[in-house]
């Protein structure tokens, strides 16, 4: 009897990740003898990090096991929200998240972005800083090197905040960064900053914060209904957690 490879059937919200030939209820490749499980899922497209539980005919096995031949491997997804080991959770993002990353700020999560990083700064600066790298790049999270990132789903800021906050549940404190540099905010006497001000700001408010790192003033003005909107379904969701779960 010929050798029957080995069989792994994606959870399916992991499926996208595979090609379209690939997409059906099990995956077959060949047994080797030496690839190991992590191996076999990343050359089908699926980064590790994307990767919660995996079993080999329904026992439990890490990502450096070595399947034989006639085994059947289940790939789960990631846990919702997802256990991180760092304290505290903090981002870095490539250069395609932007305003995510201004989203994220805005809620007082610790973000950091810079529209020129390269992929190899991006890897370096979230070991070093101990931060969740965000990308929409499926090479870039294959990176061995790289200790901790995640798949950002969704091709709209809205849709690409609700996959962060769901998937992370990161604490809020919103109002408390900088949308620009990421800095933290301070309340500030008016006429700390009134020469920043243009004239009608000067007249119409009264309540004002400076950014401690690079200066930039804020206060309540019109656009502010739509990010306190952003901030309330931002609490919610996090509140919320995912579909079907009690939090």
């Amino acid at each position: 009897m010929g050798e029957t490879g080995v069989s792994l059937r994606f959870g399916e919200n992991l499926r996208f990740f595979l090609a379209p030939r690939n997409r059906g209820p099990a995956v077959r490749v060949p047994a080797d003898g030496v690839s190991t499980v992590g191996h076999l899922v990343e050359s089908l497209g699926v980064p590790l990090t994307e990767v919660g539980a995996l079993r080999a005919r329904g026992r439990p096995v890490t990502a450096s096991y070595r399947p034989a031949d006639g085994d059947v491997i289940d790939v789960g997804p990631a846990a919702r929200p997802q256990p991180v080991p760092l304290t505290p959770l903090r981002f870095v993002l490539d250069v395609h998240l932007g305003t995510l990353a201004r989203r994220l700020r805005l809620l007082g999560v610790d973000t950091a972005y810079a529209n020129d990083a390269g992929d190899d700064e991006l890897v370096a600066q979230a070991n070093e800083q101990h931060r969740v790298l965000l990308t929409q790049d499926r090479g870039l999270l294959r990176r061995r090197s790289l200790r901790h990132g995640a798949y950002v789903r969704g091709a709209r800021p809205g849709e690409q905040l609700a996959d962060v906050l769901e998937r992370f549940a990161p604490p809020l404190d919103p109002w408390t960064r900088c949308t620009a540099c990421n800095g933290e905010l301070r309340a500030v006497p008016k006429a700390a900053v009134e020469q920043q001000l243009q004239p009608g700001t000067r007249r119409t408010y009264q309540a004002f914060a400076r950014c401690q790192d690079c200066g930039k003033v804020y206060w309540r003005g019109a656009h502010s209904r739509r990010l306190e909107r952003i901030v309330a379904e931002a609490a919610g969701a996090v509140t919320r957690g995912p579909p079907g779960q009690d939090r």
